[in-house]
């Protein structure tokens, strides 16, 4: 093999960074990974992985691009699996001290080597590692022992911020002596001796409740608080030397921190630096309850269902409570527009790419995902088998499915920033469909001249408002622009199951659409006839969107806390909704008279935060950013929260445009706007951040009040729609533009025929499974992470009536 000329410009590079991400796993442009034939091409400059095929070529594209010559070629294999020989004794049973994490090291065998693209421009030439100095090999070490992107993003993830509370921050301690041993120890009331909860104010040990996995539980800790009072306790299982334990606060009913955590167990004879974590913290069991929520995978006459591969057909492996995006990303790419844009359209957009590392564009990385589901490369059986909480009929041949795409880079980049959807919590369907759209909207600024490539502008449509004085009979007529039709599902209790479990009577899907395109009566201050009086409200189609986005929102508040109900949902026949001219708002008629606008108040200008918009501007921001960023997050006293607004924000058109304060101060009539934090916590049960800001200006803010004022109007959409200025993030209703520019048809009878659904299996809007149904030339295909099978027709039938989500398209 020549030696490389170039060798010397080795010296330059240096070993990856912390906060660098080395993409050694896969191809930050498509799905081609470490354990594709030809490997993964890690730059030796900025660490970005690229594939060597030839169709694709990404790892050449980067080089051109960047000028940055030398690679690592990174290729993996597994290690071959030790089977038993027949006749030989199993292994002795381990005995349980440690929660040991499987390395990869003891899974693979890895194959390295560096290349020159100068020396050869097409593939890159094999250079030797092993020179005198070292220098390479250092490098490559380095490289290979840095955390990989994807895990780098998934341990970022899965930091939750836990916080100290008054109970753990003032905790008295009665000394007891010292507590038994692990292994020896067992709950104070019955014999278990796992899952074990210390009381950190006496040291009295008791169970905890029954946990997902046959973990037993008898709920004897929590007990003892009820009689006692301690709030704080710690499982101690879960100890580490490093001082890290779950803690729970029974008075606060919440996952705590508590700071002298070491202190408070040296009480009782427990020496956190000897400590072994022996059972899994209550984050992992969480984990594992939401990735192996079971949906069936056999039909009615018990026969498994069958697995199908090719193009449109691949799975997303579930990423740890990641269901809702998969379930999302399916239905998205099964329709025409989305293939289109982010498929053929897309193909060609690394070679202009003006983002400096392709991980980091959302252009490249929805082009990788259109590839990754719809090229059909990655959809074919692998030695994934089933887990164990899927259980098949003795007789029935166990299914081999996809080992599925694995959107890692994707979730990072779509979650950036965001509060929620930068954590492996599970999040709701529809929340990441609301804000995944309006990520695309902000990205699509780039190609402002071509505004026929907008795949989002399917799902937009108006919403025309009427309100009607009943004194003076005058009119006002509003248009919102809005994304999906969210509606409100009664619920009827009929019984009970054997279980104990509500059973709740079958509800119309029309009634739900017919309440709320009905009218409503309220209580209304006319500007025309200066009375306080009753006004009728009206909600109607302004237009008609190519593709119907329902929610039915089957919501139940238990403390405040809401629950997600099995309402049954009757869909019309043949899946088919006709709208007519009844559902058809065409505004102001003839022989109507128009409503005054109601007389504004004075322009107040608010008193912003002087301290924290002064540190904002010495971080080089100008002052009417700040003043946007403050007016945006509250006016809050958080500099962090107002900088985060603007990094979001940056490149809004308006962003530096003068604040109209007369306009805002109509909008929140002088009082200040809600917090972001109650805000989103409305937003949590399912409802439009313009609807949760509108119910707590109804409730002066109170949101106990808030939440029964937005169930009573289920219909409301809210008085301020959002803009991209107002940094909500919420595409549900979207400022409309001009009447003539609204999205969709006029045309009526307008039909639609269901094209597919989602649906939630679980008690809670943040845990459960997510799965969908979506309906192809052939049938129904059931995509449940990364098992993607035929789906049972009298399955598709029943569930259908418990779907979260419906995505109608016109026909």
């Amino acid at each position: 093999m020549a030696t490389c000329i170039h060798l010397p410009q080795l010296s330059h590079l240096q070993a990856p960074k912390l906060s660098q991400s080395v993409h050694r796993e896969e191809c930050t442009q498509c799905f081609d990974n470490q354990d594709s034939p030809s490997g993964v091409d890690v730059c030796l400059t900025c660490f970005n992985g690229g594939c060597l095929d030839t169709d694709r070529h990404h790892a050449r594209t980067h080089v051109e691009k960047t000028g940055h010559t030398f690679t690592l070629n990174v290729k993996r294999k597994a290690k071959p699996s030790k089977e038993r020989v027949d006749g030989e004794e199993p292994p002795a049973k381990m005995t349980k001290l440690a929660i040991a994490e499987e390395r990869e090291e003891d899974k693979y065998d890895h194959t390295t080597v560096v290349k020159c693209w100068s020396c050869e421009n097409d593939h890159g030439r094999e250079i030797p590692t092993a020179v005198e100095n070292g220098q390479v090999v250092s490098l490559v070490q380095e490289v290979m022992q840095a955390m990989s992107s994807a895990r780098q993003s998934e341990v970022k993830a899965w930091e939750e911020e836990f916080l100290p509370c008054e109970h753990t921050l003032t905790l008295e301690q009665f000394a007891t002596g010292h507590i038994p041993p692990s292994g020896l120890a067992h709950c104070a009331s019955c014999d278990l001796k796992e899952n074990l909860w210390l009381c950190l104010t006496c040291g009295s040990l008791g169970c905890g409740r029954q946990q997902f996995g046959g973990l037993p539980g008898n709920s004897h800790a929590l007990a003892h608080f009820n009689e006692t009072g301690h709030g704080a306790a710690v499982k101690l299982g879960t100890i580490t030397p490093e001082g890290n334990a779950d803690i729970y606060c029974y008075s606060c009913d919440d996952t705590k921190l508590d700071p002298e955590l070491a202190v408070h167990l040296s009480t009782f004879g427990i020496n956190v630096a000897k400590q072994v974590k022996t059972e899994k913290s209550m984050t992992e069991l969480q984990i594992e309850q939401n990735m192996n929520y079971e949906f069936s995978l056999t039909g009615d006459d018990g026969k498994a269902l069958e697995p199908v591969f090719g193009p449109g057909l691949t799975g997303l492996a579930n990423l740890g409570n990641s269901c809702y995006m998969a379930s999302v990303l399916q239905v998205l790419f099964s329709l025409p527009s989305f293939q289109t844009r982010y498929g053929e359209l897309a193909k060609n957009h690394a070679v202009a790419c003006t983002v400096p590392l392709p991980a980091d564009c959302v252009e490249c990385q929805m082009h990788k995902i259109a590839d990754g589901l719809l090229s059909g490369r990655y959809s074919h059986p692998s030695n994934f088998s089933p887990p164990s909480y899927i259980t098949l009929p003795q007789d029935s041949p166990i299914p081999i499915f996809q080992a599925g795409i694995r959107p890692s880079s994707f979730k990072a980049l779509i979650g950036k920033g965001h509060p929620e959807f930068s954590t492996m919590k599970q999040q709701d369907s529809e929340e990441f469909f609301s804000h995944l759209i309006t990520v695309l909207r902000r990205d699509m600024h780039k190609f402002k001249d071509r505004s026929d490539i907008d795949p989002t502008v399917l799902f937009s449509y108006g919403v025309e408002q009427r309100l009607q004085c009943n004194e003076c009979h005058k009119v006002r007529y509003r248009v919102d622009g809005a994304d999906t039709v969210s509606v409100a599902v009664p619920a009827t209790e009929k019984g009970k199951t054997e279980d104990g479990k509500p059973l709740y009577e079958e509800v119309k899907f029309w009634d739900c659409l017919e309440a709320l395109l009905g009218s409503e009566a309220l209580e209304y201050s006319c500007p025309s006839c200066q009375k306080n009086t009753i006004a009728i409200k009206r909600t109607k189609f302004a237009t008609f969107p190519a593709t119907l986005i329902v929610q039915t929102k089957k919501f139940h508040l238990v403390d405040w806390v809401p629950h997600k109900l099995d309402i049954p949902v009757h869909l019309p026949e043949d899946d088919v909704l006709e709208f007519t001219e009844k559902h058809f708002g065409k505004g102001l008629r003839l022989d109507e008279v128009e409503l005054p606008n109601d007389s504004a108040p004075a322009a107040q200008v608010p008193e912003f935060n002087e301290e924290v918009l002064g540190m904002l501007e010495g971080m080089g921001f100008p002052r009417v950013r700040g003043q946007k960023a403050l007016l945006a997050t509250g006016n809050t006293n958080d500099p962090d929260v107002a900088m985060n607004w603007l990094f979001q924000h940056m490149e809004d058109p308006d962003i530096d445009t003068p604040i109209d304060f007369g306009a805002h101060s109509k909008k929140s009539d002088g009082k200040p706007e809600p917090s972001p934090e109650t805000v989103a916590m409305l937003s949590d049960m399912g409802f439009t951040q313009a609807q949760a800001k509108k119910a707590l200006r109804e409730t002066d803010s109170d949101p106990e009040r808030a939440v029964e004022w937005l169930f009573s109007h289920p219909d409301d959409m809210g008085d301020e729609p959002t803009s991209a200025s107002a940094g909500s993030g919420d595409s549900s209703t979207a400022a409309a533009p001009p009447e003539t520019s609204i999205p969709g048809t006029k045309d009526v009878p307008v039909k639609y025929k269901l094209k597919a659904f989602i649906s939630h299996k679980g008690p809670s809007v943040h845990s459960g499974h997510y799965v969908a149904h979506i309906n192809f030339e052939d049938g129904w295909i059931f995509f449940n992470d990364e098992k993607v099978v035929k789906a049972d027709k009298e399955g598709v039938h029943e569930l259908k009536k418990l779907a979260y989500l419906y995505v109608f398209e016109r026909v």
